[in-house]
């Protein structure tokens, strides 16, 4: 196997683990964010119009974040800040009063089957 196929390889492997991570996840967060550069879950969202002379630009503002990135060492973070004149989609996964339906105990579980015995500790 060459280097360039081994790479692939892992690149692949961090796509699906990071895949099945979010599908774990996903319960306990009320927003979903995307923008052209990124995808976020988010429990607080404080999203800004800010009018500008040829195109709208969008300040989002959250807290109690999960980011799609398989080159972060932990995706989950207290709060991230994005700038953008893209486009921004924003889905609202559960109402202000809904609790999360994922218990601590059954996201560990979930988290637990999708990583292999030989796994490090860290995501």
């Amino acid at each position: 196997m060459s280097h360039l196929d081994e790479l692939d390889e892992f690149e692949a492997e961090l796509e699906l683990q990071l895949k099945r991570e979010y599908t774990a996840v996903f319960p306990l967060f009320r927003y979903c964010v995307l923008t052209q550069d990124a995808t976020y879950l988010c429990n607080k969202l404080d999203l800004k119009v800010v009018p500008q002379a040829s195109y709208p630009f969008f300040h989002a503002q959250m807290e109690d974040v999960w980011v799609w990135d398989k080159n972060r060492p932990t995706r989950i973070i207290p709060r991230a800040e994005v700038y953008t004149s893209g486009d921004v989609t924003v889905e609202e996964l559960r109402g202000e009063g809904d609790e999360p339906r994922l218990t601590a105990e059954a996201l560990a579980e979930r988290l637990g089957d999708i990583r292999r015995p030989d796994d490090d500790d860290s995501f």
